[in-house]
């Protein structure tokens, strides 16, 4: 018996995308073209880029893949690229965030546990994962892309949300301190 399930999962990817979906909001979309450098994604970019992870694992999940060289890596990988490219507002942007992360979530509630105790062939060192690693990469990944959106908004001479959140906590236990 574990204590970490499909709810779980679910629960905790809402909290990491509703966290990205905060920076995107707050960012302009006068901004969504900035880069911090030549061959990086821009703004909008990395936001396609994070709507789009989960389909890998879904893909992977849903076709009960239990060989990861048996993915056909190009053409997955070019269906997300498709997604990063797409020209679309600030907006739009947003309500595909909220779109395929509600999907994605949802999808992760009904997980049971057989099912996330499965183990599927890497074809790298670990030579074998569980499906429950496997399903936690999309949160990890949106989280890296998340602390560089966090990055960007310190270029952009915006203070990230989580940073404010921090720093009034702090001004609050200093109060009661000096209370």
């Amino acid at each position: 018996m574990t204590y970490y399930g499909g709810r779980e999962l679910a629960a905790s990817f809402r909290t990491v995308r509703t966290n990205t979906l905060k920076i995107a909001e707050e960012i302009p979309e006068s901004s969504y073209g900035f880069r911090a450098a030549d061959g990086c994604r821009t703004i909008g970019q990395t936001l396609l880029h994070i709507a789009a992870i989960p389909k890998i694992q879904l893909h992977i999940q849903q076709h009960r893949v239990d060989d990861l060289t048996k993915v056909n890596w190009p053409s997955l990988l070019g269906e997300l690229a498709a997604v990063e490219t797409q020209a679309l507002s600030k907006d739009e942007i947003i309500a595909l965030l909220k779109q395929e992360g509600e999907h994605f979530a949802s999808y992760l509630e009904g997980l049971h546990e057989p099912f996330l105790a499965e183990l599927v062939k890497t074809g790298q060192q670990p030579a074998v994962k569980s499906r429950l690693e496997l399903l936690l990469s999309p949160k990890e990944h949106e989280m890296h892309h998340r602390a560089q959106l966090m990055t960007l908004q310190r270029i952009l001479g915006l203070t990230p949300h989580l940073t404010r959140a921090m720093q009034e906590r702090m001004a609050q236990a200093a109060a009661a301190a000096k209370a």
